[in-house]
Parts: structure tokens; sequence; C-alpha cells
């Protein structure tokens, strides 16, 4: 379980690349050249845009290079499509952004590119003042994205750095074939939806050899992502590695589907192996999915499946409080499930419980050890109306952190599966 050194596996591919090119001719562009100032105070986006705009109108391979120094950057967008699929981006130094925040989705984007790498570097988005802002409840925005890779294609991510983003970290959206390799990716335990890596309508994607410590999801799986490896993880804080969530708005039935997830160390997490979905009528799927090899070191829910998904326990979807009149058959009533909670003269209170319309099948936790820091380390709690199927767990050894007096537990709701190995706890297939 043990992650490769970042440095070795970035040299590796730097030299790589560089016997690659020893026979071609490259054009070179340095973001100095074109103005950029590494003094961490004169806005350098412009210059870093025009080196990008020479490099991506070359009809060779070409190479842009951002040297030692602190360079902020107000908002960058490399955007193709370019003259040539290799383009190579070595950085040395570190990109800072503005210490205020604004209603921009993103920070620095690359967008319709081919054959991009970007190899080194720091990407600091100092999204502090929009963590205080939404920490004391005033009206803010949602926030930037720190590191975008959007509708491109063969993008490499290598030893990168990227760090206290005011939203997601890094989002990889409608791609394919991207990679992210030896990345650090860190924010402070608390930062608001700070996601380490998002994924969203993307396929092939892998991720590997990489930390990330943030204060949501180290990696989240969205709609729509299909073919992905993700492995030798380390993550944590956090709140794990989650496929979703689904089901949250209605338009977007693209399901989850071949996602392999292993070789993970989960230190203090949340949550570790996590599919999540809110209990909405709104259709979609999960299917063919591997979480395996993972160490959890005293980790709130090593395994997870919650179809009832509502993060603020509040105006959840399968609450919906209504009253109904004694004199009604409200057993012909076909909305959902409902619980009663309250009578009082001829009105009943209950509520309506909804569920989710995602279906889930296919799905293995293997090989998964370490400890719990609650009693319940397993928890699959399906949708009624559509029961988890095909799950399976195999080799699970957790133990609950708590003392010896209580034993760790699994609970199982609305699952059809099977258990395999030896099973502690006690399997609730």
């Amino acid at each position: 379980m043990a992650r490769p050194a970042a440095n070795s596996v970035l040299l590796s591919l730097i030299l790589a690349e560089l016997l690659c090119f020893s026979s071609v001719t490259m054009a070179a562009y340095n973001v100095v050249s074109f103005g950029a100032k590494p003094d961490g105070r004169t806005d350098s986006a412009p210059a870093f845009t025009a080196a990008w705009r020479n490099a991506c109108s070359s009809g060779e391979p070409a190479t842009m290079v951002v040297p030692e120094g602190k360079f902020l950057v107000s908002r960058a967008l490399f955007q193709g499509p370019c003259k040539n699929n290799k383009i190579r981006i070595f950085i040395q130094g570190s990109l800072v952004g503005y210490s205020g925040y604004s209603g921009a989705p993103e920070w620095i984007t690359f967008k319709y590119v081919t054959g991009v790498s970007v190899y080194g570097g720091t990407f600091d988005a100092r999204g502090q003042s929009l963590w205080a802002c939404k920490a004391a409840r005033r009206h803010c925005p949602n926030g930037s994205r720190a590191l975008t890779i959007s509708q491109s294609k063969d993008v490499l991510l290598s030893g990168v750095k990227v760090m206290n983003s005011e939203n997601f970290q890094v989002g990889i959206l409608f791609s394919r074939a991207v990679t992210v390799v030896g990345a650090t990716i860190t924010a402070p335990w608390d930062s608001p939806n700070t996601d380490g890596i998002h994924l969203h309508m993307s396929t092939g994607v892998t991720v590997t050899g990489s930390t990330i410590s943030t204060g949501d999801d180290c990696i989240s799986i969205g709609e729509g992502v299909t073919n992905t490896w993700i492995e030798n993880i380390h993550c944590g804080p956090g709140h794990g590695i989650s496929i979703g969530s689904l089901g949250g708005s209605p338009g977007n039935n693209a399901g989850v589907q071949n996602v392999t997830v292993g070789s993970v160390v989960f230190a203090g997490t949340q949550n570790g192996f996590r599919i999540k979905t809110w209990a909405t009528p709104y259709k979609g799927f999960v299917k063919g999915v591997t979480f395996q090899h993972a160490a959890m070191i005293n980790v709130k829910n090593p395994i997870i499946i919650d179809q009832n998904y509502c993060p603020y326990h509040k105006n959840c979807p399968n609450q919906v409080c209504i009253f109904i009149f004694k004199s009604n058959n409200y057993t012909q009533l076909h909305f959902g499930y409902v619980q009663i909670t309250q009578f009082h003269n001829d009105v009943m209170q209950a509520r309506l419980l909804r569920s989710s319309g995602i279906k889930i099948t296919d799905v293995v936790f293997n090989d998964v050890h370490g400890t719990s820091a609650k009693t319940v380390a397993i928890n699959l709690e399906c949708s009624p109306t559509n029961p988890c199927r095909g799950i399976e767990l195999r080799d699970i050894k957790l133990s609950y952190q708590g003392g010896k007096q209580q034993t760790a537990q699994s609970l199982c709701d609305n699952v059809q599966g099977i258990s395999a190995g030896v099973i502690t706890p006690p399997s609730c297939l």
C-alpha cells in the first residue's frame, strides 16, 4: 500500500519527455519573456495567456515555461483547439490567486485542449476569504475551482500541488483520457466544499500516487463517469472517496460505470468508500464498481452506501411532512412510503418517505481492513423501490476504535448480495 514518491515519478516523466523531444524541434515560451513578474503582486495573467497563445498556435510541439518565483494570476483560460497536440508546461514556481474573491466559477482552466501535459508547480488559490464569508453566513458566491480540465482529452497533470481552493480544487469535466499522477492537494479540514478532485461526465480518467487532505471528499465521482482507475491514494483529513452525490436534480440520467478504486489509506476521514444518492425519483445508475485494498485508520464510516443522502439534515427529500384527513384512505397514495408521526383530532400528520431512483448494482468491497470510529463499520442503506443488487463483501476486517466493550457492526437495508472470505464485523448480507 506504499505510495510512489511523487518527486521520483515527476523526475522520471520529465526525463522521458526530454529524451522524447531530443530529436524534435520545439518552440519554447517563457512567461517572463511575455511580461510575467515573479513578485507575487503584479497580475501576470496577460503574460501567461500570451505565452499560451504562442504555444497553442505553433505548428510544432511547444513548451511553456514558468520559472521559479511567485506569480500573481487573477484568472487564466488556456483554450484550444491548438495547431499541435503536444504542448508541455513546466512549472518551477507558484501561481497564486487574489486574496479576495469573486463570482467567477473557475480560476485556472484548460478547455478544448488535446495532448497538454503540466509538470510540477504550485497552484495556491488563496480561498481563505471566501471560507470566512461562508463561516459568517453572509451572502457569498459559490467560489472558484482552482484548476479545471474541461472538454479536453489526453491531458496529464504530473507532480502538481493545488491548495486552498475556494470550491472544488481540481475539476475534470466532459473530458477523456486525463491522468493525474503524483499530485498533492491540500486545504484545511473545515474548508467548505473543497473536494480534492471532482470528476463529471468524463471517461478514461486515471488518478495515481497522490496525497489529498481537504475539507470535503478527497475524490468525488459525479454523473457520467466511466472507465476510471484510481489507486495509491492517501486521503485525510476529508470525507473519503465518494461516488455521488447523484440524483440531486432532474435532467441528467447519466450513470457511473466501470470504476476501480484501490490501494488507499484513509486517515481520520469522515468516510472511506462511499456511494451517496439523494432520495429523489430522478433516474440514474451505478454499476460495475470495485473498491479494494484499503487501510482505514479511525474512519467514521469505512464502508457506506447512503441512498438517503442529505448532508445538512434539513428539508430532506425523503422526509416531506404531509397531513391526511382520517376519513381518507391514505393507503391509496402512491407518492412513497408513509410513516405516521402524530394524530390530532381527525387529522393525521405523517412523513412521506421518498426513495432514490438511482439503481446500484454490481459493487464489490474487497480487502478492507483497519479501524472504525463508530460502531457501525459497514452501513449499506439502499432504496426501498430500487434495492441494491449484486453487492459483494470480500475479506473485510474492521474493528471499532472505541474500546473492547463494544464491537463493530454491519447494517443492511434493501440490499441483495453475497459475502466471501473472512468478514469482520459479521456480514449483514
